[in-house]
């Protein structure tokens, strides 16, 4: 019983970290609690392996610093002591229990509480979150997210919404809609979410949903990167603050043990999150690349490429980390640049590190440097061919200061004669240009570094001195011979690991390449020839520069976590046959499994397999090469499945423009070699987030954002927390603190998901970075509230009994007013539609945004609540239309409210078998066709008419007086257009009467007067209702105030010395008083001339 018990929680915290929420509350101290016994005395290792996430969980519990000083640490049970039990260890029915809740649940409660007996304790806790919430009670007063957002995704996904199976029976029978298939960027399994996942996830979940709302058969495919670097990193740092010890410690098979144990435990976090925001991802599908399948395609397409000669093995600089002792990508590496002289922090360094110019004396010829540790490993000294300085040095040779190495003067257009001396030293084994020019003048490579950054083949007293430490020691060696001149500030830029922090080195290692030429020049010529659209259009120059000048991919990785390169070192034990070198690629071999490359061995080298010794490669692959073949890889290749049949190539891929190179182009690189095709027809590419004053996102700066936290809220103290959990040292945690007080004095409102995702979106501009601000995210969570009141004031308009018609049309007997509103419907319609092709964002919420607020809301919906009873059908079967396809506009961007509030609507008989608004039709101009040009017109003009009337009233404070007003018309079309329009013109203006007055026709006194348009003048009647004396009274104080605040700015602006002393924001702000007082000085004189007209 206990069992069952514990698999129903188990099943609960499949997707979760902690029972409700995302940190530790009350339901998880009672429920840990009430199972510690069974945990500590009957839960043997036999029955934790069946409760993987109850387990995990626990030991999150128990292991939190809380529960370890009541606690202390708690022994798992090994083996259970036979006990007998007692009778009251039961599963007690709650007091308020429905014997039929299984079936109450699937009509609609939104929790179910379950009571769960363990032990000695009974906790009642909202465990399951069932489907839907109870559609048939009112709806609630106010939005509120946490209400509308509690329970519709599990139920989504549940009844299977996300899958393409959904509503067919195979996802091979031909779909007339199309296919549509796009993957994730696959995140990082140590990662949690920022709001640049956040952007990413709302497009992509948009895009996804407004698909599957066309029919298409629609697959988003989840999955999650292993992340070698960054997991490695984390799971070396535990090991050693829990146990002491390093990864070599535990030795390779056991590390990785602990890296799996490590992502089974923290990895789905991720997961978690995803679904927070909504995203409807086929999860059934999710992938992992370290995953059997995945680890397969990878296998398979290394020996391909390398059967092929596209992958080789060379020996040349890399990227390398001393600290990490690996090499790393180009996207790993931080370029720092620095003005002049810096200090700069350097792992495994007690002081910090001076990064200068320094100039040295080289028997006669002066170089310039700003590495001159490195200069023991010096083989060359260059300067450049045209340099008249030099000419004489042609041929000659140079004696290097610290041993007897004579080296030449060479001639390369590399350098630079303003440069220091111009003439600069080349170590073609520890810089990437001097390896250029070391090659083209075949110069001796001289390695002084070994992987762990200390000095070796160096004259004493530097060998085995740490490299920052020899740069202070080769300096006072030359200052000590007087070979030394002076030191420069210079700007250079300062290659800096991101994951480490560490200085990197250039460094030559045997590794493994990838020959990207062919594959570069097939993926550029894709977008030359207009197979693969990039958009927006402006990435095109990067992508050809980029792919046009491309360099071998070095796919090497020193680490343990990650896909082990399946290729093996030959020996070959046979006196005919020589030993080989390691970079020699002719003694490598590629294989499936050790024997299938001992038989590529023993046939390439001609003889029998027993004399034959391999050695695997002890590296792994760049994570890079795993994620380039992630489209067709999720799908099973090699082997010829069915979604990889339906689904390859895929339609979109969605992502920041940021890893263009690093993901984007190898994915298509990969896919043309692999498989022939395009992994997909089209990129979007969006801006990067940055926080409201355009800075980049940093945790220092303390403007890092989780969407989580904009989505539940979160006080300032809580911001707080977050930064002493971080890894900032406590500088970076003050300087964070005092931007987070800044940006957000009172925390993060509470906002929604979707209301985060509405902003998001929103923002999307293409071309340009985003500037995101909360108080934004903040309106629109006000949008949201302002959908639910008009749902409700509709829905009590509609009343109970409406049934609406079979489906959307105009029925011939509309009003004006609805007319245009259908027709602004239309307009909304075609909008969307165009917005989601053309991928922009922006006008898509634009045109939902404005349709709901300013047409709907503010005209129409004023409008219907006047008895009409004459229209009152046909209003109501307009307003049901704008309502149910208004919701269905903006579901795909807005899915959790929308689908709350097309739950309460009635349905059409041609829509009854839609159980939820994503999978009904997406509104389409072939069935919203009624789009008006002359109405929408003509009703422009009754609202330019009814802002100058609201403008009026406010000039003269009428706020709650309703006055007579005439329209003068200039022709009898513009009398018939005010006459057809008094009632919308009277209700929205909040006017007493509203009548047309002929060109020549008399208005009565006491009128004020404005302009709508060059065919029609207002005139609104204020005698009577207002006291013109005191009017005149006030407005001649106010007057004089603001005449007295210009003459006293003025004679601040005219001071001789104000340029020059006031700073120029100052000066703006000076100048932009001065315009509003004008404005508001030439308003009120003439208030006054006009209400002394009426007296």
């Amino acid at each position: 019983e206990m069992m069952r018990v514990l698999n129903v929680l188990d099943k609960t915290l499949e997707p979760k970290t902690f029972l409700v929420g995302d940190s530790l509350t009350l339901a998880d101290i009672a429920v840990a609690t009430a199972a510690l016994l069974p945990f500590k005395y009957v839960s043997q290792p036999s029955n934790r392996k069946a409760l993987t996430n109850v387990t995990r969980w626990f030991l999150t519990c128990v292991n939190q610093p809380q529960f370890v000083k009541v606690l202390g640490q708690i022994s798992l049970c090994e083996k259970m002591v036979p006990v007998t039990p007692k009778p009251s260890v039961a599963i007690v029915p709650a007091a308020n229990a429905n014997p039929t809740a299984d079936a109450n649940a699937a009509n609609g409660k939104r929790l179910r509480p379950l009571c769960v007996c363990v032990g000695v304790c009974v906790v009642h806790i909202k465990l399951l979150s069932l489907p839907v919430s109870d559609v048939l009670s009112a709806l609630p007063d106010s939005y509120s997210p946490q209400y509308v957002e509690a329970a519709w995704y599990s139920w989504w996904e549940k009844q299977g919404y996300f899958k393409p199976e959904y509503g067919r029976k195979s996802i091979s029978e031909p779909n007339s809609r199309g296919v549509f298939m796009m993957c994730i960027p696959p995140p990082n399994v140590t990662g949690s979410l920022h709001l640049g996942h956040a952007l990413t996830n709302a497009i992509q979940d948009s895009l996804t949903r407004w698909h599957r709302m066309r029919g298409e058969t629609t697959l988003w495919n989840p999955g999650c990167d292993h992340a070698g670097i960054a997991t490695q990193v984390v799971v070396e740092k535990k090991l050693m603050r829990e146990r002491g010890m390093s990864r070599h410690d535990l030795g390779r098979d056991q590390f990785i043990q602990e890296v799996w144990k490590w992502k089974n435990e923290k990895g789905d976090r991720i997961y978690h999150q995803l679904k927070k925001l909504g995203s409807s991802l086929d999860w059934d599908r999710a992938c992992f690349t370290m995953d059997p399948k995945l680890s397969y395609a990878v296998q398979e397409a290394f020996i391909r490429l390398q059967e092929d000669g596209v992958i080789y093995r060379s020996k040349r600089l890399v990227n390398w980390s001393c600290t990490l002792n690996s090499a790393i990508s180009d996207i790993e590496v931080d370029k720092k640049e620095l003005t002049g002289r810096t200090l700069l922090p350097v792992p495994g360094y007690k002081d910090k590190v001076d990064f200068i110019l320094s100039v040295s004396v080289n028997n006669e010829v002066i170089v310039a440097t700003t590495r001159i540790e490195t200069m023991l490993g010096d083989s060359a000294v260059a300067v450049h061919p045209a340099d008249p300085r030099y000419q004489h040095l042609k041929g000659k040779m140079v004696l290097h200061p610290f041993c007897d190495r004579k080296m030449p003067i060479v001639f390369d257009e590399f350098v630079d004669v303003n440069f220091g001396t111009g003439a600069v030293k080349i170590t073609p084994a520890h810089d990437h240009n001097d390896y250029e020019v070391g090659n083209r003048h075949n110069l001796a490579f001289i390695n002084v570094l070994d992987e762990n950054g200390l000095l070796i083949n160096v004259p004493a007293p530097f060998l085995g001195m740490k490299r920052f430490e020899a740069r202070k020691a080769v300096l006072q060696a030359l200052k000590d011979r007087g070979q030394f001149k002076e030191t420069k500030d210079n700007p250079m830029v300062v290659p800096v690991c991101s994951r480490s922090k560490d200085i990197v080195e250039p460094l030559l290692k045997p590794q493994w390449y990838v020959d990207c030429a062919d594959m570069g020049k097939q993926a550029a010529d894709s977008v030359r020839e207009g197979r693969l659209k990039i958009i927006p259009d402006h990435h095109h120059k990067t992508w050809f520069n980029w792919l046009d000048n491309i360099r071998d991919w070095c796919i090497s990785r020193q680490l343990w976590w990650g896909h082990r390169i399946p290729a093996y070192f030959v020996t070959v034990n046979d006196p005919s046959v020589k030993p080989g070198e390691d970079m020699d690629g002719h003694y490598w071999v590629s294989g499936r499994t050790e024997e299938e490359a001992r038989d590529k061995a023993a046939k390439r080298f001609n003889v029998s397999t027993d004399k034959i010794t391999l050695r695997q490669d002890e590296d792994v692959l760049d994570t890079w090469f795993s994620s380039g073949i992630f489209p067709f890889s999720i799908f099973g290749w090699p082997n010829e499945t069915q979604d990889l049949s339906v689904f390859y190539p895929g339609s979109l891929l969605e992502t920041g423009h940021d890893i263009l190179f690093f993901w984007v182009a190898r994915m298509v690189m990969m896919g043309l070699k692999l498989t022939g095709k395009l992994p997909f027809k089209e990129v979007y590419l969006h801006a990067v987030v940055r926080d409201a004053h355009g800075r980049k996102m940093s945790k220092s700066l303390g403007n890092v954002i989780d969407p989580l936290d904009v989505i539940t809220g979160i006080s300032l103290e809580g911001l707080y927390a977050q930064l002493q959990d971080s890894n900032l040292d406590p500088v970076e945690v003050e300087k964070a603190k005092q931007g987070q007080k800044s940006d957000y004095p009172t925390g993060i409102p509470e906002c929604g998901t979707d209301a985060l995702r509405f902003a998001l979106c929103a923002y999307t501009s293409q071309g340009r970075d985003i500037n995101m601000d909360v108080n934004r995210i903040l309106g629109y969570r006000h949008f949201c509230n302002k959908l639910w009141n008009a749902v409700k004031f509709a829905m009590r308009t509609l009343g109970d009994n409406f049934v609406p018609s079979e489906k959307a049309q105009l029925c011939g007997e509309e009003s004006v007013s609805d007319r245009w509103i259908l027709s602004r419907l239309c307009s909304a319609v075609g909008q969307c539609n165009a917005g989601f092709q053309a991928y922009d964002f922006p006008a898509i919420t634009t045109a939902i945004y404005n349709f709901w607020l300013y047409e709907l809301c503010d005209v129409y919906l004023v409008r219907v609540c006047l008895p009409v009873s004459s229209q009152a059908v046909v209003c109501r079967q307009t307003l049901f239309t704008c309502l149910e396809t208004g919701l269905r506009l903006l579901a795909p961007i807005m899915p959790f409210v929308g689908e709350e509030l097309y739950q309460r609507l009635p349905r059409r008989r041609s829509q009854d078998d839609h159980s939820s608004i994503h999978v009904t039709p997406y509104p389409e101009t072939e069935e919203f066709c009624w789009h008006s040009e002359d109405v929408d017109r003509q009703m422009e003009f009754a609202m330019t008419v009814v802002r100058t009337i609201r403008s009026l009233r406010a000039d003269y404070n009428l706020t709650k007086t309703r006055a007579d007003c005439y329209l003068q018309c200039i022709d009898s079309e513009t009398m018939s257009l005010v006459e057809q329009y008094s009632l919308q013109i009277q209700t929205l203006s909040l006017s007493q009467t509203i009548q047309p007055v002929p060109a020549t026709g008399a208005v009565p006194e006491g009128c004020a007067v404005a302009i709508a348009s060059d065919r029609c003048t207002i005139h609104l009647m204020l005698k009577g209702l207002i006291d013109l004396e005191k009017e005149v009274a006030k407005l001649t104080v106010k007057k004089g105030e603001l005449e007295k605040q210009m003459d006293k700015l003025r004679e601040k602006m005219d001071k001789s010395d104000y340029k020059e002393k006031v700073p120029v924001k100052v000066q703006e702000l000076d100048a932009e008083k001065m315009r509003q007082s004008q404005t508001e000085l030439e308003k009120a004189k003439e208030a006054i001339d006009n209400f002394k007209r009426m007296v």
